[in-house]
């Protein structure tokens, strides 16, 4: 038995067996996790409430392995009043094989405007709420964000419940720098926004990382060698925590060759090196020219197309503008003139 003292309580677990108790005094409440080889419960001694304030708590769920879970995460489940869930059946799994029994309430992306105020007044009625994901951190590429948001404006409290994460475990594995990372997550449906954060992202010095459904990793490697060039080092994490966990690591002309007939399952988390300073390269008129017409058939001024494509390049803004009153000048003069 392995026992460490706290300020205000001490832990002590064994094999089967874990139990918080306060230091020796008058009688206090005892919260008791018990692990069966074949199920998980978490019998309450103390109040539902135990310590925990009224307030919106985010709580980190696994990202696939399920004991990767704290114990302040389980203690705060299964004492919330209610816990918002991106999808029930999926949370219902999880709370299932910790057998707790707060209510789930869905909570997604396609709901979370018309629930907020109904959240809002429970949590205004002193409740204690619950956010969860299917996996990860939530309002993290996930939904939340704006509920948190609300809250803070209400002067609700807002408390995270630090757990897993895939953007900062792929990253810790990567092999990649990690002193600076742009976390980007999903790209946008939109071509031309696409091609716009590309852009940004193909000229940043530091590592950025991206989700990717697996059924779009075939477009999203052709997207982005056009724009960090073939030689960039990449990792695709995908499965992890889970049995099948893979970490591929090449360039992405060889993920290109590699996954162009083959579509690996599981979420995807993909991590490219940033550029290098000494990579100091300047685009030839061509290379300007179709970054240009990109921009204007998506339908930005000539003017922000030019900011654009100046932003991601060593050539003068001056010259690009040039380029652009040379190349599509005419173009969209006659356009103006037709409507």
């Amino acid at each position: 038995m392995l026992t460490r003292r706290f300020p205000s309580m001490a832990f002590s677990f064994t094999t089967t067996s874990l139990s918080l108790r306060s230091p020796p005094g008058p009688p206090s409440k005892i919260l008791t996790l018990t692990f069966c080889s074949n199920s998980h419960s978490i019998p309450l001694e103390s109040s539902k409430r135990g310590l925990l304030k009224p307030g919106l708590y985010l709580v980190g769920t696994p990202i696939g392995n399920l004991e990767d879970i704290t114990l302040r995460a389980l203690r705060v489940l299964n004492s919330a009043d209610v816990i918002l869930s991106e999808d029930t059946r999926h949370s219902g799994k999880l709370l299932h094989h910790y057998n707790i029994k707060t209510p789930l309430l869905s909570y997604h992306k396609f709901n979370e405007s018309q629930r907020e105020q109904a959240v809002l007044k429970r949590l205004k009625q002193g409740e204690i709420v619950a956010l969860i994901s299917d996996a990860g951190t939530p309002c993290i590429s996930d939904p939340g964000a704006e509920l948190a948001k609300l809250c803070v404006d209400e002067d609700i409290l807002v408390v995270p419940i630090p757990g897993p994460s895939a953007l900062v475990a792929a990253l810790s594995a990567s092999g990649l720098t990690t002193d600076e990372f742009t976390f980007v997550g999903f790209l946008p449906k939109h071509a031309g926004s696409r091609r716009e954060r590309l852009m940004v992202s193909a000229n940043e010095m530091m590592t950025q990382i991206f989700y990717v459904p697996p059924h779009k990793l075939h477009q999203f490697l052709e997207e982005t060698s056009l724009h960090f060039g073939d030689s960039r080092q990449c990792v695709i994490a995908r499965e992890m925590t889970k049995m099948h966990e893979e970490f591929w690591r090449g360039t992405l002309a060889d993920a290109k060759e590699v996954f162009s007939t083959y579509q690996p399952k599981g979420e995807i988390t993909l991590l490219i090196e940033g550029k290098e300073k000494s990579m100091v390269e300047t685009p030839s008129e061509c290379v300007l020219e179709n970054q240009l017409r990109d921009l204007i058939s998506s339908g930005h001024s000539l003017s922000t197309a030019v900011k654009l494509v100046a932003g991601g390049t060593s050539v003068s803004r001056k010259t690009i503008y040039s380029l652009a009153l040379r190349k599509f000048g005419k173009q969209l003069e006659a356009e103006d003139d037709s409507n």
